[in-house]
């Protein structure tokens, strides 16, 4: 039998499918694709009741990933969304919340801020460091998952949302705050795995209403960008994008060029000099430079 469903968790060569119908299957594919995410939406042969190959997917509308020197991670498929969570405690890192930001820029997904444990003293100081992505647009939550996730809340009607953060910000607790009967779902998965425990090595699809998904990502320390295009990197940084053709040179590098409109911004201050440099860094990796 034919049908079609869309990922909901993935385990190495085994996919969580959850068909138009409602059923979970347990999913292999055919041949040695891997390359799935959760979220896509696939194509089913129905081998019994528990059981389904996948024969392949359907268009995507975005795509989340990184990718580094060894490999490619695929995070997930058909988000709208991107909340990049952070908190004051464990320090978070900017070059991480940069790199995801950027990835979602590249990727057409709207990239949210969330800031938990809002309590903390410590927070005060992290919103000062975060004011600066404020003025390039970029929208801001500040809230404790222990507390309430209510403004939250709104921001997900309608959407796929993906959760993206470093270790230890708190995305597990939101999640549970946001969908109070994760652990059962993430359970009965586990069971189809046969895992009997549930594991955080892969992204997981839960939904929120009939129009809203959130799928929940495990803790990343870390986001390759070895997989942009050097040459269009600087479109990625909301600040440069509107001077991109206006350097004196087509080909600017935006290093040491004269008359690159993008260092002139940052020696009048409209650009801040650490993304110019975060630019040039990935710029330079990017095209196998040292």
């Amino acid at each position: 039998m034919k049908t079609a469903g869309q990922i909901i968790r993935s385990h190495g060569r085994r996919f969580i499918v959850e068909a138009t119908d409602g059923t979970v299957y347990d999913c292999t594919t055919r041949g040695k694709r891997v390359d799935y995410a959760c979220g896509d939406r696939v194509d089913l042969t129905v081998q019994n009741s528990e059981q389904a190959v996948i024969e392949g997917a359907q268009p995507r509308r975005s795509l989340l990933y990184r990718q580094d020197d060894w490999r490619t991670k695929l995070i997930a498929a058909n988000v709208t969304r991107l909340l990049l969570v952070t908190a004051a405690v464990p320090s978070p890192s900017e070059e991480f919340i940069n790199r995801c930001l950027l990835a979602a820029e590249a990727g057409d997904i709207e990239p949210i801020i969330v800031v938990n444990k809002a309590d903390l003293p410590e927070t005060s100081q992290l919103l000062d460091r975060l004011s600066p992505y404020q003025a390039l647009g970029y929208q801001l939550v500040v809230l404790s998952a222990r507390d309430s996730i209510e403004p939250l809340r709104p921001l997900l009607k309608g959407h796929t949302s993906v959760l993206v953060g470093q270790s230890g910000m708190g995305k597990s607790t939101l999640t549970n705050a946001l969908l109070p009967d994760a652990g059962a779902r993430t359970g009965e998965i586990s069971t189809a795995l046969d895992t009997g425990r549930h594991t955080t090595t892969h992204a997981t699809l839960y939904h929120l209403d009939g129009n809203s998904d959130l799928i929940d990502s495990p803790g990343l320390q870390e986001f390759g960008l070895s997989h942009l295009e050097a040459t269009a990197l600087a479109s990625y940084f909301p600040e440069m994008r509107p001077l991109l053709g206006h350097c004196r040179f087509h080909n600017c590098t935006h290093r040491a060029e004269p008359g690159c409109a993008i260092k002139a911004a940052v020696e009048a201050g409209t650009i801040r000099p650490s993304r110019l440099e975060l630019l040039q860094r990935l710029t330079n990796r990017n095209r196998g430079q040292p």
